[in-house]
């Protein structure tokens, strides 16, 4: 005699929403990379260039041009991105360190 098929279904998944911790706005901003200092350079030319251009397509031109610079028209954008970078780990050393509670008062932050 065969076995009849039965189905069974599955308990549905409760999915555990996670908190987004809020943004401190004390907190250093980060760097920009070479290509945003390259996109926010380049953007106005580009609108100028193609007037009545929907948002979204300024971007993908900015990124054809991108693409399209050699190694060394890249060179002046990554530089001011190292200097960013270099400003950013500075500043985040500073933030951490303002963090850090008082050993001798806990409770106090010194910043």
């Amino acid at each position: 005699m065969p076995k009849e098929k039965t189905t069974r279904k599955a308990a549905p998944k409760t999915k555990t929403e996670k908190k987004k911790k809020a943004a401190d706005p004390n907190a250093p901003k980060r760097g920009l990379s070479a290509y945003m200092f390259f996109a926010n350079e380049q953007r106005e030319k580009v609108r100028e260039d193609n007037p009545g251009i929907k948002f979204g397509e300024v971007g993908k031109l900015l990124g054809e041009k991108w693409k399209a610079l050699n190694d060394k028209q890249r060179q002046p954008y990554e530089a001011k991105a190292a200097l960013d970078k270099k400003r950013y780990e500075q500043e985040k050393a500073a933030y951490t360190v303002c963090l850090l509670p008082n050993p001798c008062n806990p409770k106090k932050i010194t910043c």
